[in-house]
């Protein structure tokens, strides 16, 4: 996993390039958020790879509805959590 503009992930024969995500995204505990929640899908039985390509587009479809609601500037990664949830359970 290579966090950036494109998020790319890589996985043995396969490599996908998530477009999805803001600027917003480039703030402290960003990465932390999105260990701990392929990690969390690690612990749930998924594989690495499925936790690593699920998690990082729940990561950044959280943070997309999360700059639509209150904006990219001054974006935390605690401002991801009720939408994280809210995709979880759809």
């Amino acid at each position: 996993l290579l966090k950036g503009a494109g998020t790319l992930i890589a996985a043995q024969q396969q490599h996908w390039v998530l477009t999805n995500g803001n600027p917003g995204m480039a703030s402290p505990g960003m990465g932390d958020l999105l260990s701990g929640t392929i990690i969390s899908l690690v612990a749930q039985g998924l594989s690495n790879d499925e936790a690593t390509m699920y998690g990082a587009s729940l990561h950044s479809a959280a943070a997309d509805l999360a700059a639509q609601q209150n904006g990219e500037r001054g974006m935390m990664a605690s401002d991801l959590l009720p939408f994280i949830r809210q995709l979880v359970n759809r």
